[in-house]
């Protein structure tokens, strides 16, 4: 498999990729502190972690020309979105920070030639201008949120700066707090008539790997862009046909309990929304949630995607936070809901990120019904084309930038929500007065194109990633698999299976020893970096990666530090097979353990190994075994000619000590079964 220089994009030479080559444990290590001379090296990133290239420059651009020396600038596509984020400053940001916040919101000169011919592309941007040392509480607001503009927005509308096209518009230079949350955007949502496609030939899932679809280059002239209103369309119909037909049957509990505000209708295209991003995705149902029902805490179940926490605890009156998804967790839920205490709405992710763990949905829902809460379900890691969460939540939301779109080029979010619970009618409401797309017209092109072959890819994925499972599990160095087909809470997920669906592509491990987790991610021969979803099998340290600042809290809620990520791509499966049993052989067996002899006989027979487990040669069988104190004995690859040297060594050495000290030592009394040490081996 091809391997990819520190900060190249993955996939390689591609314009708006997803994910960045982070090759070794300590790039990663360096990468998450901010080691600047790693992080100098980026080509691009992760979108919401790492602001990408082109922004920065249109950024400092706007700042330029419509700040001063001391202004920064954060991009956004509305000013309701710039809006925000100017509210999140004046809450979070240092007071000093805050003289001199303006919102600069450019528009079309429809003055200007070719200015009419793009109008329905929406073409503007919001840039809200704040001091240097406000820039970190800005950062936070556009990785939190997700409604920051995209890189293809970016180049298309930084041209337009450039040629006059994009100017500000004086009289949204500052807006009163109490205008705020009133603005009327609506004029600058596509109204075009747009009903094709942009015609490209199907593809299947067997020239998926690594795909670009898409030639930017192609797309991104102004007089070739289509509004996109007819992709986003069909993505909408796609995303409600596979959410609806996935569904065995209608869920008995809300068509007896006849819930106020329920529909027996089934989910359609209108119930789907589509975002810039799956954190958006988020960000705007907790936003629709608090409209519907003022201002009350959600509760965070099962250790959460980094952002989605930081939404609930950031944006509102907060969170109560149950880390582990488990059954302890919701009696202590229920407990509280007994007590009279009541919260806006129950989010979690089916399964989690990254213990694969899976929440009891259906007692979730149980208590949802009976004590008057929405249920949020992200199912980004299971996928639609697996599991049916759709049957106990009120709203799913996805992130079509992992599994749906696989290429890694081009972020999207969604949230459908479902007609048969009973805030569907609220929410939609709320949703027709709030809601405003904000997904740029290639950014759909390119996911709708993206994903026609998304229920192939996830078969072949699910395989796939079966299959290193099942290698991996079988492996002693290795403590624990985490993956849907392994834990404990195994039937929860089975509740919610397809019934052709699989496990999934996304699985992690941790190993005995954090010395064996970084030579295997070190030798490891497939791309490795941030994201998951990829055609491609993607490896990362995720803990490393989005909790390092909080490492002895993901490891009290059980997330090692150590943890090993993989999303299993669509290679093939043999040779995925044969690289990770490359890299696992990697790992010394014995390198820097103590080795141990059982006098009895003077034959050596065991070696101390991991957690007082023991490692010792099966000559019958020429090969090694690990004897765990609990379980059944493994056996451990084919024999290895420095171990038998060792072994040999070892017997020689204590024939010697024996001969030399007779009469001193346990050859005397060959019922002895003292262990004495012999030395080391690397």
């Amino acid at each position: 498999m091809p391997q990819l220089a520190l900060g190249d994009s993955i996939p390689h030479d591609t314009a708006h990729a997803v994910s960045v080559s982070l090759p070794t444990w300590n790039s990663n290590v360096a990468w998450a502190s901010g080691d600047q001379s790693v992080v100098s090296q980026m080509s691009t990133g992760y979108p919401r972690f790492f602001i990408h290239r082109s922004i920065e420059k249109f950024a400092r651009d706007v700042a330029t020309k419509f700040g001063d020396a001391t202004h920064q600038a954060m991009l956004f596509p509305t000013k309701l979105t710039a809006a925000w984020c100017a509210d999140f400053l004046r809450d979070k940001a240092p007071a000093h920070a805050l003289e001199g916040l303006d919102i600069v919101h450019l528009g079309l000169d429809l003055s200007r030639p070719g200015g009419t011919a793009i109008e329905s592309l929406s073409p503007s941007v919001s840039a809200v201008l704040f001091h240097r040392d406000a820039y970190k509480c800005a950062r936070q607001f556009w990785q939190h949120s997700g409604v920051g503009i995209s890189s293809r927005r970016t180049e298309f509308c930084h041209s337009l700066l450039n040629q006059g096209i994009l100017v500000p518009e004086d009289s949204s230079r500052t807006i009163a707090p109490s205008e705020r949350l009133q603005i009327n955007i609506t004029q600058h949502i596509s109204q075009s008539g747009y009903q094709g496609t942009t015609s490209f030939p199907e593809e299947n899932g067997e020239n998926a790997l690594g795909r670009n679809h898409i030639p930017t280059k192609a797309l991104h002239q102004s007089s070739s862009i289509p509004s996109a209103e007819g992709e986003k369309a069909i993505l909408r119909r796609r995303i409600a046909g596979i959410l609806d037909r996935s569904r065995a049957s209608p869920p008995k509990r809300s068509l007896e309990t006849g819930l106020p505000g329920q529909s027996t209708e089934r989910l359609a295209e209108h119930d789907v929304y589509l975002f810039p991003t799956g954190m958006s995705a988020i960000f705007n149902v907790h936003r629709f949630l608090l409209a519907v029902r003022g201002s009350m805490k959600s509760v965070s179940f099962g250790f959460p995607y980094v952002d989605t926490l930081k939404i609930l605890q950031k944006f509102g009156p907060g969170c109560v936070f149950y880390g582990n998804a488990s059954e302890e967790n919701l009696d202590q839920l229920q407990a509280r809901l007994e007590d009279g205490e009541r919260f806006l709405g129950l989010f979690c992710e089916f399964p989690g990120n990254p213990l694969l763990t899976c929440p009891n949905l259906k007692r979730i829902r149980s208590l949802a019904d009976q004590y008057d809460f929405a249920v949020v379900v992200d199912d980004t890691i299971g996928t639609f084309g697996n599991v049916d969460v759709l049957q106990y939540v009120d709203v799913v939301v996805t992130s079509l930038t992992k599994f749906f779109s696989g290429a890694c080029n081009v972020t999207g979010g969604s949230a459908a929500f479902n007609p048969k619970y009973r805030y569907y009618s609220q929410l939609k409401a709320t949703a027709e007065k709030e809601y405003v797309d904000l997904y740029w017209p290639e950014d759909a092109v390119v996911m709708e194109r993206n994903s026609r072959d998304f229920l192939t890819r996830i078969v072949r994925m699910n395989h796939n990633a079966e299959a290193v499972a099942e290698l991996l599990r079988d492996h002693p160095l290795i403590r624990r698999v985490c993956y849907p087909k392994y834990n404990l809470d195994r039937a929860n997920y089975e509740d919610c299976r397809l019934p052709n669906g699989g496990y999934g592509g996304l699985l992690s491990v941790t190993f005995h020893r954090d010395e064996d987790a970084i030579v295997f991610y070190d030798h490891l021969e497939t791309h490795k970096g941030p994201s998951l979803g990829t055609n491609f099998t993607l490896t990362s340290p995720y803990v490393i990666l989005a909790h390092m600042a909080e490492l002895e809290w993901a490891a009290s809620l059980g997330v090692d530090p150590s943890l090993v990520r993989f999303s299993v791509g669509i290679e093939d499966v043999e040779e995925l097979i044969r690289v990770f049993k490359d890299a696992l052989a990697k790992i010394p067996i014995i390198c820097g353990l103590t080795l141990y002899t059982e006098l009895q006989g003077w034959v050596p027979s065991i070696i101390r190994a991991y957690n007082n487990n023991h490692i010792r040669p099966d000559r019958h069988n020429e090969r090694y075994v690990i004897e765990f104190e609990e379980g059944e004995p493994r056996y451990v690859g084919e024999p290895r000619p420095e171990i038998d040297e060792a072994w040999e060594d070892l017997l020689s050495r204590r024939r010697k000590s024996i001969v030399s000290t007779r009469g001193h030592t346990n050859a005397d009394n060959p019922g002895s079964h003292q262990l004495q040490p012999l030395g080391r081996v690397c």
